[in-house]
C-alpha cells in the first residue's frame, strides 16, 4: 500500500523532509514513525497507518514534497484481535529490558532510529541543551518502574519524537535511560540528566582545541565552553574553508516574513522604563502557594495579563491593516503571542482568549505551553490567529531593542532583563529599584505615537500597582 503525505494543516500544500525514519526492508507497527516532515514553523512525524514491511522510500532528505505525495510503500499486514504480528524496530539493547537494579547512567553513543507517536504531532524543533548548568545529580532521579512500562515490554522506547531529536543531538542512548514521565515516558529533563551523569563521568579536559586549516572546530574559549562543530557540508571559498547548510522551510519562512514586516511596515519604537519593584516582592510572597499547585509563577503572566488588559482599551494596537480592500480590522479578542527561540527559529504560540484570564489562569497556561514546546506536542493552529506578540530578551540577557513587527499583526513589545538602577522618588530622595526595560515597536501606518504612548503607560501603570492589575476591568 502507499502511504502519503497527509494534511498538514491549512494553507500548507507542502513540507520538506527532514528525517526518514525507517529503511527498505523494516517492520514497522501501526502508528510507528516513518519520516520527518518539516512545515513553514514545525515539525510533524509522518505515522505509519498499519503494521507492516518497508518494501520502498519514495522521498529522500531534503526534499520538497506536496500534500498527497507517496512518501513510503508498505506490505500491509493483516490486523487481528490478538497481540500485534509484527514486532516494532528496537535497538538491541531495548529487546532485553534491563532489570530495576541495573538503572546506570546512559553512555553516550549515537541513538538509534527513533519511533515515532502514535499520531501526528506537530511540533517545534528542540533547544539545544545548555552545558553551563551544574553537572550535580541533585536533578530527580527517574522511577525504577519507569523501565518495566508496558511500551518497554514490547521493545519500543517510551518517547516523543522532540526527545529522540534531542537524544541523538547529545549523544544520548534512549535504551538505557529512564523514564519519569507518565507510564514511564522519556522526558526532556530525563535527557537533561543523562547528560549530566555522562558528563560527571567523563574525564576533564582543560585544554584549548586549536582551529587548524581544514578544521571545523571552533576554539574554546577561555570561559570552558565546549568546541563547537560548525554545521553544514564542507566546502571552500576564495578566502578559505567554509560549510554549506541547506536553508530549512521554517528558515525561509521567518526570512520572508521578516522581509515582508520590514518592506511594508514604516516601524517605529518606543522605548521606556516599569518599576517592578513592588510587583516583585508580591509575586515572591506567592510564588510557594502557586509551587504547591505544581505552577511557577514568573513576572511573564502579569506581563501578559498587564498587555491583554492594556489592548482592551487601545483597539488601534489590536487590529490589521487591510490594505486590499482599504479597511482596518479591529479585533474583537486578544490572543497574546510568546516568541520562543528554538535551535531552527523562531516559534510564536499564542494564548488564546488572554484578557478573559486571570493571573493564576495565564501561569498555568503557560507553563502548560511550555511543556507542550519541551515536548513537542502542539498543534499548527496554536501558531496562528495572534493579535499582538511579547519577546522575552530579558531571558537571554540585554535591555533595549527594536523587535520587528510580526505581520499581520501591529505591534510587538519587547522585555529587556529586570536590573536595579537607582530612581528618584517623589520626596527627592534617591533609592534602588526593580526597573525593567521595555520597547514597543508598532505599525505607524495605523499606530499613531500618542496612542502607543498611551498604550505602553497603561501597561506600565499595570505593572507598577500590582493590585490594579488585579482588579482590572478588561
Amino acid at each position: 500500500m502507499d502511504v502519503k503525505l497527509p494534511e498538514l494543516g491549512d494553507g500548507i500544500a507542502s513540507a520538506d523532509v527532514l528525517e526518514i525514519l525507517v529503511k527498505v526492508g523494516d517492520s514497522v507497527a501501526k502508528n510507528q514513525g516513518l519520516i520527518e516532515m518539516e512545515t513553514d514553523k514545525a515539525t510533524v512525524t509522518v505515522p505509519s497507518p498499519t503494521s507492516g514491511k518497508v518494501i520502498g522510500i519514495s522521498v529522500s532528505e531534503g526534499q520538497t514534497v506536496p500534500i498527497g505525495a507517496v512518501i513510503v510503500q508498505l506490505d500491509a499486514v493483516a490486523e487481528s484481535s490478538g497481540a500485534a504480528t509484527v514486532k516494532p524496530i528496537a535497538p538491541p539493547a531495548a529487546k532485553q529490558p534491563p532489570p530495576p537494579a541495573a538503572v546506570k547512567p546512559a553512555a553516550v553513543e549515537p541513538a538509534p532510529s527513533p519511533i515515532g507517536p502514535a499520531r501526528p504531532v506537530v511540533r517545534p524543533a528542540p533547544v539545544a541543551p545548555s552545558f553551563t548548568e551544574p553537572l550535580g545529580t541533585d536533578a530527580p532521579a527517574a522511577s525504577v518502574s519507569a523501565m518495566a512500562s508496558p511500551e518497554r515490554a514490547l521493545g519500543i522506547i517510551p518517547a516523543g519524537p522532540a526527545v529522540r531529536r534531542f537524544a541523538r543531538e547529545v549523544g544520548i542512548d534512549l535504551s538505557s535511560v529512564a523514564g519519569s514521565g507518565d507510564g514511564g515516558r522519556i522526558t526532556r529533563d530525563d535527557v537533561l540528566l543523562a547528560v549530566r551523569e555522562a558528563s560527571a563521568h567523563r574525564p576533564a579536559n582543560t585544554s584549548v582545541v586549536a582551529q587548524q586549516p581544514s578544521s571545523t572546530v571552533i576554539a574554546a574559549p577561555t570561559g570552558g565552553n565546549r568546541p563547537q562543530t560548525l554545521p553544514g557540508a564542507p566546502g571552500q571559498d576564495d578566502y578559505g574553508p567554509v560549510r554549506f547548510e541547506r536553508m530549512s522551510k521554517i528558515r525561509k519562512t521567518i526570512a520572508a516574513q521578516m522581509h515582508k514586516s520590514w518592506s511594508t511596515v514604516p516601524r517605529v519604537t518606543n522605548f521606556d522604563d516599569a518599576d517592578v519593584t513592588d510587583l516583585e516582592a508580591f509575586r515572591a510572597s506567592s510564588k510557594d502557594d502557586y509551587a504547591a499547585q505544581g505552577i511557577k509563577l514568573t513576572t511573564m503572566p502579569f506581563l501578559i495579563k498587564a498587555v491583554a488588559t492594556a489592548l482592551r482599551h487601545h483597539w488601534a494596537i489590536n487590529a490589521q491593516l487591510d490594505t486590499e480592500n482599504d479597511q482596518i480590522i479591529y479585533k474583537d479578542y486578544v490572543n497574546v503571542g510568546i516568541a520562543i527561540d528554538t535551535e531552527r527559529g523562531l516559534v510564536v504560540p499564542n494564548l488564546r482568549g488572554t484578557d478573559r484570564m486571570s493571573i493564576p489562569e495565564i501561569a498555568k497556561a503557560l507553563g502548560e505551553m511550555a511543556g507542550r514546546v519541551r515536548n513537542g506536542d502542539f498543534g499548527v493552529n496554536e501558531l496562528r490567529g495572534g493579535t499582538f506578540t511579547i519577546s522575552n530578551l530579558g531571558a537571554i540577557g540585554g535591555t533595549y531593542s527594536t523587535p520587528i513587527v510580526n505581520v499581520p499583526e501591529v505591534a510587538i513589545l519587547l522585555v529587556g532583563r529586570t536590573r536595579k538602577m537607582p530612581v528618584v522618588m517623589d520626596d527627592d530622595s534617591i533609592k534602588p529599584r526593580l526597573m525593567v526595560p521595555l520597547s514597543l515597536s508598532y505599525d505607524h501606518r495605523l499606530v499613531d505615537g500618542a496612542t502607543a504612548a498611551r498604550f505602553l503607560n497603561d501597561v506600565i501603570a499595570y505593572l507598577e500597582a500590582p493590585s490594579r492589575l488585579l482588579l482590572a476591568i478588561a
